[in-house]
């Protein structure tokens, strides 16, 4: 099972954090730079799998990243996971992040988190893995910005319902509302509008 997905840059700033296991927000963050400083030291053409930090498990789990330019990918796993598959995973959520973005930078993530997580719930959820076709994740994607596209968004929701009340034509305005036993009177409020 997949203890937790860390992204981060160079410089050890976190860009995606994603823990699949309860920690106390201080013992995340020395997990975050324990992971950092493990995988930092690590030369490029060594292995990308190395043991658990002794913060999230010690031996029994197993860090697995990649680093791509200026960002590393980081899955913390138990035993039961294949490395390689793994490290397939990563592969396949960098080029769905980098079909989605059209080529992929930490900016992206930076300003665009809420896709970023939509797009990791859609491959990973709970810790387990849901999808590994990047065409399947990438159409899942698609539809989504379809649906918000057609909703006009949340911001625009607020603005849409001032416009249609606005445009409610009414002969007059009711003064007296009866739903079942209730009766309800209205005041007159010509005075506000």
């Amino acid at each position: 099972m997949i203890q937790a997905i860390l992204v981060f840059n160079n410089h050890g700033k976190p860009r995606l954090v994603r823990f699949y296991q309860r920690f106390p927000e201080e013992i995340q963050q020395q997990i975050i730079r324990e992971t950092f400083h493990l995988v930092l030291k690590r030369d490029d053409n060594i292995c990308n799998f190395l043991e658990g930090g002794s913060l999230i498990g010690g031996s029994d789990y197993k860090l697995i990243y990649r680093h791509y330019a200026t960002l590393y990918f980081v899955f913390c796993v138990d035993s039961s996971e294949s490395e390689l598959g793994i490290l397939d995973l990563i592969q396949v959520f960098v080029e769905t992040l980098d079909k989605c973005f059209e080529n992929v930078c930490e900016l992206d993530l930076i300003f665009h988190m809420d896709k970023v997580h939509y797009i990791l719930q859609e491959v990973v959820m709970g810790g387990m893995v849901l999808e590994t076709n990047m065409n399947e994740i990438v159409a899942q994607i698609e539809a989504q910005n379809r649906l918000e596209k057609s909703e006009g968004g949340l911001s625009a929701a607020p603005a849409r319902a001032v416009s249609a009340v606005k445009n409610i034509n009414l002969p007059e305005m009711p003064r007296n509302i009866n739903i079942g036993d209730l009766n309800i009177k209205v005041p007159n409020l010509s005075q506000f509008v």
